[in-house]
């Protein structure tokens, strides 16, 4: 895993009024946590930074500059305003080189199954133990011509050296099933309507034979 370089400005001034100036000046308030230090309040460049976080995947490493010194730190809870698709807050663990972090990997599933077959994820992602600079960005499951009834578990998954699954081995990842019938569909969906107590429109009746104008 790389690592993305931000130089921060550190914040001597909180509350969400100075939030939000912070905002307005087009950069990111964050918070570095961790090894039993008082947090960090820090002031971050809002396009580098969104650039950084994406580029990292879900588990970001950041360098971040304070005055010089360098801090690993490991993105934890990121909020993003949902209309404006923009960094409202960023909270960091700090972390140290060879240090063992605990975190969640995406499950990426890749390949087609074979055909009237449904692939579904039963678990988006799967937790392990890993150095802080060699976090796998994400776990492939390939399911090419699997056919139903395949099951993919959590021990199957390719680990990198020095990667711990925390995981149980037996957690099912990825289930490969037969692809339900229009049928089965329809009669689901009319148990799920009576269940909400809505009533589907009867077709109306074709006009009396014999009508006249």
């Amino acid at each position: 895993m790389s690592t993305e370089k931000i130089k921060a400005e550190l914040r001597t001034e909180f509350g969400k009024g100075a939030a939000r100036r912070i905002r307005r000046e087009h950069k990111v308030p964050a918070v570095v946590y961790g090894h039993g230090n008082d947090p960090i309040h820090l002031s971050l460049p809002g396009h580098d930074t969104m650039m950084a976080l994406k580029h990292g995947g879900a588990n970001a490493l950041l360098e971040i500059d304070i005055d010089g010194e360098i801090q690993l730190a490991l993105a934890k809870q990121i909020q993003t305003d949902p209309v404006r698709r923009v960094l409202e807050h960023v909270d960091f663990v700090a972390v140290k080189r060879g240090e063992k972090v605990t975190v969640d990997v995406p499950v990426h599933v890749v390949g087609d199954a074979a055909a009237e077959t449904l692939v579904v994820t039963e678990n988006a992602t799967v937790q392990v133990e890993a150095e802080a600079t060699h976090i796998p960005e994400q776990f492939e499951v390939d399911v090419t011509g699997a056919e139903a009834g395949t099951q993919f578990l959590a021990s199957q998954l390719t680990l990198p050296s020095g990667t711990t699954l925390l995981t149980d081995a037996d957690t099912l990842v990825v289930n490969v099933t037969a692809a339900p019938t229009a049928e089965a569909v329809e009669a689901e969906l009319e148990e799920a309507e009576a269940e909400a107590g809505i009533e589907r429109d009867e077709p109306e009746a074709d006009a009396e034979a014999g009508d006249t104008e």
